[in-house]
């Protein structure tokens, strides 16, 4: 698969494009972290590939524009304490009175008299505790999320992997096997349910027919809702 940089202009603003070329038979635009990719076809000209990306050029920058609106899952800083996202709520690192690190809700007594953890241990050791506790979170509650839907559901609770992916929330495999990314710990619980019932519901229905979308409905209803809100936020 061949891959270089393109751009074009439209009105007063040029569009910056990876282009694959692939054995594919028809042109795909993706929008992702990593800007805009277009698929095409080995033989397609450049300037045929250029009219189809000028046409599609207003829905490109809008596309751009959602995708660069959404909330990083970043640690954010208060009075020089970092603040990690859980569940919908904000976790810091401390020294407790007993010298060990822990993580507490920002908002608690607790966390305003500990000691900052980054001003007791090093950095970069903060940071790998804190991925580990993440993870550690993630696969008790998804697990947990994971049977309770998969009892709404009438399905046997599957096997299940916590996912690095960049540009997904899950995915689920011929093989039944699901992917959740880790970071859907960082959201609040109603998203990681809905994509969780998502990613179920392809047990049934590999494809996202008008079929699967009633499994979902059957055991999430309001999933419209918690899938707009999801999409405000950028995995990664």
């Amino acid at each position: 698969m061949a891959q270089n940089t393109q751009h074009i202009h439209s009105t007063d603003q040029k569009i910056d494009y990876q282009l694959k070329r692939s054995r594919r038979k028809t042109i795909g635009i993706r929008i992702g972290h990593r800007g805009v990719q277009v698929c095409a076809p080995m033989d397609l000209s450049l300037s045929a590939i250029d009219r189809l990306v000028q046409t599609k050029a207003r829905w490109i920058q809008q596309k751009l524009a959602e995708w660069n609106d959404r909330k990083p899952l970043k640690a954010l800083t208060n009075d020089g304490r970092a603040l990690h996202p859980m569940l919908g709520d904000l976790w810091t690192p401390g020294i407790s009175g007993h010298g060990q690190l822990h993580m507490m809700l920002a908002s608690s007594d607790a966390a305003r008299h500990a000691t900052a953890a980054d001003d007791a241990l090093e950095p970069a050791f903060v940071q790998k505790w804190i991925a580990v506790w993440y993870q550690q979170r993630a696969t008790a509650c998804f697990s947990e999320r994971l049977a309770l839907y998969a009892g709404r559901l009438n399905v046997a609770k599957p096997h299940f992997r916590l996912s690095h992916a960049k540009t997904r929330w899950g995915s689920c495999n011929s093989r039944g096997v699901i992917r959740l990314n880790w970071r859907l710990i960082q959201l609040p619980l109603h998203l990681i349910d809905y994509v969780v019932a998502h990613e179920l519901c392809h047990l049934i229905e590999m494809n996202h027919s008008p079929a699967f979308w009633r499994l979902v409905a059957g055991i999430f209803p309001d999933y419209l809702r918690a899938r707009r809100e999801l999409n405000t936020y950028a995995v990664c």
